[in-house]
């Protein structure tokens, strides 16, 4: 691979997904932000239901991405499947905005968003040549973007559903997935070529995962779909507890209940420069096994935020808790899932053989498929326990993630031949 032009010392495809991927979660956010009280307060769907369709909505956008990843692979190649992936959720995100298109316009964001996910942060490792020290961590650069797109999604998105109308909120998130799409179609001469034609992968078919690798995968792919079970409620039960259980008054001002989702991508901008500067420091110790027990401590200080939940509700009673601990449980979730998210992915692409890129990378959304069916499951306990017990039983969930990222870290070791 010759030597890219750079912008802020990074090949300039990076910036072009960076953009493209922050417009595409701007929209997918903004949906997030809007969905549950979409179903509760304009459709009257149940709490419990509501919590089973958007946990199975989730799952599905993440469980398309691994036929999105084989087709990308071995069809149509990244490029196009970026393109015709992000037309078909364009077009889902509009439909949003008709209440008899709900389920066909969640299922075509679904079906777009296979063919887009894996796509996108796959070309973010082609860039790099493998032992570029650049690499390992330019995927905490790309999380950014996402959580840019996050973050004002909310704001704008909500802002309009809450105020206006739910559907000008859904049209907004529709804006925001075409002007990712033009960003990425203008930028293409930036972006890495196509690193294998169909006929050459085929002769590189048997180039593949060795065991190892493939027990190392599916070790990671278990703990996070463990992980995620807790994690994916902040859009589920917590921003139901955010319009029930929380005194959102600031003064005379009384906050939207969806400008609380855009604390973690705020979070996430705010906290990844100083991490990211201390990781490079230390990069020379970036060996699988130092990142798996990255991963497990975020794992545990997630479970803490939990914990912080519980202690909060069970000390508040009957009475509403105020904002501020809402905001601090954002702050310390957000500063765990930057240990584990984004080295998680990292991780899926640092170990993928070079015509196993996008696929490898749709593996990792597979994860995030049963992970958030997991937690749609347990979005459906809510009404069942106290918000003390249930928030308690998330950091538990949380905390078995971390001693089973712990425990495979030490599998994770590299083997040394007999």
């Amino acid at each position: 691979m010759t030597e890219q032009p750079t912008w802020f010392g990074q090949p300039r495809g990076l910036t072009v997904l960076f953009l493209t991927n922050m417009w595409e979660q701007f929209s997918y956010f903004g949906m997030r932000a809007l969905l549950v009280y979409y179903m509760t307060k304009q459709l009257l769907i149940g709490q419990a239901q509501s919590s089973f369709i958007y946990g199975t909505y989730t799952a599905c956008a993440y469980f398309t991405p691994i036929v999105g990843g084989v087709i990308a692979d071995r069809y149509l190649g990244k490029r196009k499947a970026v393109i015709i992936g992000a037309s078909i959720m364009a077009l889902g995100h509009f439909m949003m905005a008709f209440e008899p298109l709900f389920y066909a316009a969640l299922a075509a964001i679904a079906i777009g968003n296979g063919l887009f996910l894996p796509s996108l942060p796959s070309q973010v490792g082609d860039l790099y040549q493998r032992d570029d020290p650049r690499r390992s961590w330019a995927f905490n650069v790309y999380y950014v973007g996402i959580n840019i797109g996050g973050f004002l999604a909310p704001l704008i998105c909500g802002t309009l559903g809450e105020l206006y109308g739910w559907h000008y909120g859904f049209g907004a998130a529709g804006v925001g997935m075409v002007a990712g799409l033009i960003i990425y179609l203008v930028g293409q001469r930036h972006l890495p070529p196509e690193q294998l034609r169909p006929a050459e992968r085929k002769t590189q078919a048997r180039q593949g995962f060795d065991r190892h690798t493939i027990m190392v995968l599916l070790g990671i792919g278990l703990s996070v779909t463990v992980f995620r079970a807790a994690y994916e409620q902040v859009g589920n039960t917590v921003a139901l507890w955010a319009d029930s259980g929380v005194d959102r008054a600031a003064g005379a001002f009384q906050i939207p209940m969806t400008w609380f989702q855009s604390l973690n991508p705020l979070f996430v901008m705010l906290l990844t420069p100083p991490l990211l500067a201390y990781w490079r420091r230390h990069s020379h110790k970036d060996t699988n096994q130092t990142l798996i027990r990255r991963m497990a401590f975020g794992a545990l200080i997630v479970g803490s935020a939990y914990l912080l939940l519980a202690a909060v509700t069970a000390l508040s009673g009957a009475e509403l808790s105020g904002w501020i601990w809402l905001a601090l449980f954002f702050l310390v979730l957000t500063f765990g899932e930057l240990f584990i998210l984004p080295t998680g992915l990292g991780l899926f692409a640092r170990l993928a053989p070079p015509h196993l890129g996008a696929t490898t990378v749709a593996s990792w959304f597979l994860v995030i498929f049963s992970g958030s069916l997991t937690a749609g499951l347990v979005g459906t306990l809510w009404s069942r326990f106290d918000p003390a017990i249930y928030f308690l039983l998330l950091a538990a969930i949380a905390a078995t993630s971390a001693f089973l990222l712990r425990v495979l870290s030490a599998f994770a070791a590299p083997r040394t031949p007999a």
